[in-house]
């Protein structure tokens, strides 16, 4: 019994994560609204494995989300049947290549010029992707992409067409992902960059390889990125030039810190409250960003740790009237 307990708290986490995948279903009528929400819940967890893990405050997350986007819909609509899982590989791939790319002239700088760095790479990478409409189709993005379904020897197994069907394909995705990166955060590796966040002085000066660490969180969170922009240009049907915008990365930083950085999990969370928020509050009011700009500074001032910390305090203070209470009845 004391072993299973172990278990199931090891694994907690992963356990809140599938959760979440069975409850949308069974509380939202629109299928892509619930997909939508693992694939920026994939993007949050990769920035915050930046941002919460090593410390590194990245603008260039929609260059990679973008190139995802790009990568799937330039082999699924030009690569001539290319197998979908190969196209998703490609999108993983390039994701990492080019975040080792961005991250390898980024890390040799710290603090603002590190932002600015990570900054003018994503306006470098938007305006090639703007003028270059003969790959990415400019403003108008790729159009027409599609939704293969999962085959094998040319009998499809699963077909990925309805928006439901889709979300199952994208669940499972989304647990192995947030599998990976929870070891990744578990593990020596995890353990290292919170070093190198916490005192990065005091990292080199024991020995460790401080920009080879920060450059490796950078091609993991570019693989995740491009992966997450993958599946939402096949979700949509478009990889659309907003995708790989500054703004896409200013949106996933957001979802991040309303998340809260100090957890894998927390970053699920803050992609669900930004996503079910966006779209309940921009049926109520046209500039519904002024209401979730409000919301930002009520986080900044009030709610620090995001949405997770909050939980977490309002946990441990009901775990404290709790022991009070049981402590007063054995007094009396």
């Amino acid at each position: 019994m004391a072993s299973s307990r172990q278990w199931l708290f090891r694994y907690r986490y992963w356990w809140l994560a599938l959760g979440v995948t069975l409850l949308l279903p069974l509380t939202m009528r629109s299928g892509t609204l619930a997909t939508e929400v693992l694939i920026y819940g994939m993007a949050a967890m990769a920035c915050n494995l930046l941002l919460g893990y090593t410390g590194l405050l990245s603008f260039g997350q929609g260059i990679f989300f973008g190139l995802g986007s790009y990568a799937v819909g330039l082999a699924l609509t030009r690569a001539g049947g290319l197998p979908m899982p190969v196209a998703l590989l490609g999108a993983v791939v390039i994701g990492a290549a080019t975040a080792a790319l961005v991250g390898w002239f980024s890390i040799r700088q710290r603090g603002t010029y590190f932002v600015m760095l990570t900054l003018a790479f994503a306006q470098m990478f938007y305006f090639l992707a703007y003028t270059a409409p003969g790959i990415t189709g400019g403003d108008n993005g790729l159009l027409d992409i599609p939704r293969p379904p999962i085959s094998i020897g040319g009998h499809a197994l699963i077909d990925l067409t309805s928006s439901w069907g889709f979300y199952g394909f994208v669940a499972v995705l989304f647990l192995i992902v947030f599998a990976l990166v929870l070891r990744v955060t578990e593990s020596v590796l995890g353990r290292t960059l919170l070093a190198i966040r916490d005192n990065e002085e005091r990292a080199l000066a024991v020995g460790y390889n401080v920009r080879a660490f920060k450059l490796l969180a950078f091609v993991i969170s570019g693989a995740v990125t491009g992966l997450a922009g993958a599946l939402h240009a096949m979700l949509t049907g478009i990889a659309p030039l907003a995708n790989i915008d500054y703004h896409a990365s200013e949106m996933i930083l957001i979802m991040t810190v309303i998340g809260g950085t100090s957890n894998i999990f927390a970053s699920v969370l803050g992609a669900a409250f930004y996503v079910l928020l966006a779209d309940w509050l921009s049926t109520l009011w046209p500039r519904w960003l002024m209401l979730l700009g409000f919301l930002l500074i009520a986080v900044s001032l009030f709610m620090q740790r995001g949405l997770w910390g909050l939980g977490s305090t309002i946990a441990a203070r009901l775990r404290g009237v709790t022991g009070t209470a049981s402590t007063q009845e054995e007094r009396a």
